[in-house]
């Protein structure tokens, strides 16, 4: 399947992220990772260190640009600083493309191994503000809180910022906490998106330490996706979809 869907980004002229993600039964948030022995840390990391050198090779073999080598493992990554500093260095001798590391919003300043990578990637859903439909210029406002720690970040280590994902529902109150994605809860606001998607890009898209991001979420068959009923992250078939056309194509 990787290597279907690569086949046809790359026809169509764009570059790809491989982003493999491990899940938690029930939705437990995979910051919580974290075994109780050494002895489950070692089992735990053999087969991590599998799973991420097997679509190392995967995304060698298919010329991904870009490899992201973990996602939201804020306890592991705290917990053990050797085995990301070895894992880096191995996917490195069977992978030549760039490597990032997707760390969530409130913990990426505490990811001691930016300097082996390419990219600081960031799972980008800082809350803003509270209000049903918050406003642009409040929500520029608030972007000013975490604007400075990224570009302080990234000044020190000399690596550009690259949000992993980003991205906000189409419901009222969507900036409060934008992470939540319960399926079927949130009052439909296309307006809040579109104030969302558009004080976003006005706050970072230019910035000379941010390198770009991945919108969550978007499917391939756009014909089918999202829509003016649809409460969900993406963006498609919605307004907000022509606010992130018209950034894309600014800063291409």
């Amino acid at each position: 399947g990787i290597s279907q869907y690569t086949t046809q980004l790359h026809a169509a002229g764009l570059q790809v992220m491989l982003k493999p993600q491990i899940w938690v039964k029930g939705g437990v948030f995979t910051g919580e990772i974290a075994m109780r022995t050494e002895t489950d840390w070692k089992l735990f990391e053999a087969q991590y260190h599998h799973f991420m050198i097997n679509f190392a090779r995967v995304a060698e073999a298919n010329q991904v640009a870009l490899l992201c080598i973990g996602t939201e493992l804020k306890k592991f990554v705290a917990a053990r600083p050797q085995f990301w500093k070895a894992l880096i260095k191995e996917i490195r001798s069977v992978y030549s493309g760039k490597l990032t590391y997707a760390a969530n919003w409130d913990s990426y300043q505490a990811v001691h191994f930016w300097e082996d990578l390419d990219y600081i990637g960031i799972d980008a859903y800082f809350p803003l503000d509270t209000v049903e439909t918050p406003a642009i210029n409040t929500l520029k406002e608030a972007w000013q809180k975490w604007l400075p720690q990224m570009e302080s970040l990234a000044n020190q280590t000399q690596k550009p910022i690259l949000f992993t994902e980003y991205g906000y529902r189409s419901v009222h109150h969507n900036t409060t906490e934008p992470w939540q994605s319960t399926w079927n809860k949130g009052a439909l606001n296309l307006t809040a998106q579109v104030n969302a998607y558009e004080a976003l890009f006005q706050s970072v898209w230019d910035k000379e330490w941010f390198g770009g991001g991945f919108v969550w979420k978007w499917f391939l068959k756009h014909d089918n996706a999202g829509g003016l009923d649809d409460n969900r992250f993406t963006p498609q078939n919605k307004p907000a979809e022509a606010v992130m056309r018209k950034y894309y194509l600014l800063y291409k």
